[in-house]
């Protein structure tokens, strides 16, 4: 038996917004379109539901096969399903976005899918609604970045004081005070200062740190 016949039917696709920290700038990963409608225009990454898939699912196949990369730091941003979002059919959207470390993602992979790494703050026009997409999943980082430590998914597993900033800064698109910032993080006992030395910022050198998760865990009060 058949149910729905007298309904339209509606493609469902899912957009993937990825988000890498390199060069002091949040970055975002997008690549020419290599299909109509909207061949060659900029867009991000995605592609339709499978029948046999759930949304997350193919979010997560979609990532796997752009970055090489499983148990990516990803959540669900929403649907987008304006009628004329999409010249060619009816599609609705189900948007995910990503935070990954740049340095896991290897190069060769970016260039076989022709993908880019684009500072956010120049991103050009993308197909579609991929800018909006892009604006909302921006804002949601920077939400959840405020009280839990997903901005370590940004980061190698040693980092400086100085890069953990600047990777806030550069997230939330303002400079913050180092004497404050820094108070803060000493505050946090799952931000580990370990006996390491980072001398390629200068001569000196910085201390490198590290984020305990299991310290975290068990005394979770992160306000940065």
């Amino acid at each position: 038996m058949t149910f729905y016949n007298e309904h339209s039917k509606v493609w469902l696709s899912v957009d993937c917004i990825i988000f890498g920290f390199d060069e002091k700038k949040l970055k975002v990963l997008i690549g020419r379109r290599k299909m109509d409608p909207g061949r060659g225009e900029w867009s991000l990454y995605g592609g339709f539901v499978g029948a046999t898939e759930s949304v997350d699912e193919a979010a997560s196949r979609t990532l796997f096969e752009l970055t090489g990369l499983r148990n990516i730091y990803m959540r669900q941003i929403g649907a987008f399903g304006k009628v004329d979002r999409d010249p060619g059919e009816r599609v609705v959207s189900i948007s995910y976005y990503a935070l990954i470390n740049v340095m896991d993602y290897d190069d060769k992979l970016r260039q076989e899918h022709g993908a880019e790494w684009i500072d956010v703050e120049e991103i050009p026009q993308l197909y579609s609604d991929h800018n909006e997409m892009v604006s909302k999943a921006r804002k949601l980082v920077q939400q959840k970045m405020s009280h839990e430590p997903v901005g370590f998914n940004l980061l190698p597993d040693l980092f400086t004081l100085t890069q953990l900033q600047t990777l806030y800064e550069a997230v939330y698109g303002t400079e913050l005070d180092k004497r404050n910032f820094r108070k803060r993080v000493k505050e946090m006992d799952f931000i580990e200062k370990t006996e390491l030395i980072d001398k390629k910022s200068s001569k000196r050198g910085a201390y490198l740190y590290r984020f305990n998760k299991r310290a975290y865990n068990e005394d979770s009060n992160f306000k940065l």
